[in-house]
């Protein structure tokens, strides 16, 4: 069960294509680095897929790369986004977006987030948004100065996604600003014109001017150019459900002629908040993966949190919480370790581990309760009496879901060295051989000196652990 946002109802998963799941994402705006809340929408996404997969459907993902037309404030007015970066920095607006959309990948690829079918990129399919906007044009759209603008009146059910005031006249919370001539204010933009006198990097010529398409344009015709229309599954955060995906909707109706036409299920993943306010843009600390790396948290640590958190719900960010999930994982990949030595798996035919793999799935099938399925992947690590052949095929059945590379993560992986340490590794070591010197002569006084020495340093000793020290990461806001 699957909740759709357009429907706003649990329904079951049943694919428009037999053995086959068609899932289409909003993916960046390549104008800046992406934040971990914007993370979290591909985690979401990919643990969705992961769970189709594991579910034995054939998946075809798509990603898109938003690489021209949207604009600063999500509406129909302002500068572009990318032309916006690319003056402030004096670059192109294309090494610009080739920039942040590798910065982007890398960031996927931290986290363990498969690789799409396709990650198309906007301005590759400019030619056919051009076409798109041509057959709706006529019946469905009008002329401005602006451009070419989408008469929301024109469709069936129009804003029906949508759950905010975003949509109507009355709000005085609208995030869609007025422009002069616009019949109603819901109407957006599916082509805007380059203003006499202004110049763009990114430019096009079509038949209401040289300009370029509307953000929203773009993912009505890439998600039909790969999927087709209908595709089973759109995947977005709950911002763009107030404004970009019923627009989407209603571009999709219009092309097709049809008032359900494009993704059957939409669905969104809530926010992520931090609730200090000490981790905008504007402080210095723009919460990136990279600050967590660099203040020694493994990515796989947010991937964790994220997964302790249903993809519906807030999720709310602190270093407290992260580094229980650091702790967690921790505990998690020392007890893999010790299944995954066995090396070969067998089929499950332990009672226990029956129940277990049961509950798993249950978990996962309700709307993808991953925090649920959690405690079935911690009740399988402290399991100690079934074989440990099938612990070790159950193991990476909940893995494969995860997404957290239980069987191939060592805990050396997860401590990654600070930026701000004042001590590197080779003397932190020297430090141990010395104090366990210190120790094996019975002076207890030197060695627990050379242990306060190491803990001013931010490094943690743990005696009796194979691996001897790890950082000690701070949980205070920068």
């Amino acid at each position: 069960m699957l909740f759709n946002s357009l429907s706003r109802q649990l329904e079951p998963f049943n694919p428009i294509q037999p053995g086959e799941a068609r899932i289409y994402t909003c993916g960046p705006t390549v104008y800046d680095y992406p934040h971990v809340g914007n993370m979290r929408a591909y985690v979401f996404a990919d643990t969705l897929g992961r769970v189709l997969t594991h579910k034995g459907y054939s998946l075809k993902h798509v990603i898109n790369i938003t690489d021209v037309g949207h604009l600063t404030d999500d509406a129909d007015s302002g500068e572009d986004k990318l032309e916006k970066s690319a003056n402030k920095k004096s670059k192109s607006i294309y090494e610009i977006a080739q920039h942040y959309t590798d910065a982007f990948f890398s960031d996927v690829a931290a986290l363990n987030i498969r690789e799409p079918a396709d990650w198309p990129r906007a301005t590759e399919y400019v030619p056919m948004m051009i076409d798109f906007a041509s057959k709706i044009s006529e019946r469905h759209c009008y002329l401005l100065d602006g451009g070419l603008y989408f008469d929301v009146s024109t469709v069936p059910t129009y804003g029906h996604i949508a759950t905010s005031k975003a949509r109507t006249e009355e709000s005085g919370e609208s995030r869609i600003k007025q422009v002069g001539g616009k019949r109603q204010s819901a109407d957006f933009a599916i082509w805007r014109r380059t203003a006499p006198g202004e110049s763009r990097q990114m430019e096009w010529d079509s038949p209401w001017g040289k300009g370029a398409p509307g953000w929203h344009l773009e993912c009505s015709v890439m998600s039909a150019a790969l999927l087709g229309l209908p595709f089973d599954i759109h995947t977005g955060g709950i911002d763009h459900r107030e404004i970009h995906h019923p627009n989407e909707i209603a571009q999709n109706q219009a092309y097709c002629g049809c008032a359900d036409c494009g993704a059957r299920i939409w669905m969104h993943n809530n926010f992520l908040v931090e609730r200090t306010g000490k981790m905008s843009k504007s402080s210095g600390q723009f919460l990136r993966l990279k600050l967590l790396r660099d203040r020694g948290y493994h990515p796989m640590a947010f991937r964790l949190m994220c997964l302790q958190s249903h993809y519906r719900n807030d999720l709310d960010f602190s270093w407290d919480n992260l580094r229980a999930a650091l702790t967690r994982l921790k505990r998690m990949v020392l007890s893999a370790a010790k299944i995954a030595k066995v090396q070969e798996e067998v089929p499950v035919t332990h009672a226990t581990l029956t129940v277990l793999l049961e509950n798993f799935e249950t978990a996962i099938s309700d709307d993808l309760n991953t925090p649920l399925a959690l405690t079935s992947l911690d009740e399988l690590l402290a399991l100690k009496s079934a074989p440990m052949e099938q612990r070790l095929n159950v193991l990476r059945r909940m893995d494969f879901v995860f997404g957290l590379g239980l069987t191939s993560l060592t805990r050396v992986d997860l401590r990654l060295r600070p930026t701000d340490a004042s001590i590197d590794e080779a003397s932190i070591e020297a430090a141990l051989e010395k104090r366990q010197t210190a120790r094996a002569a019975q002076d207890f006084s030197q060695a627990d000196t050379i242990r306060r020495e190491l803990l001013a340093s931010g490094v943690e000793v743990m005696d009796g652990d194979p691996i001897r020290w790890d950082w000690g990461l701070s949980t205070d806001n920068p």
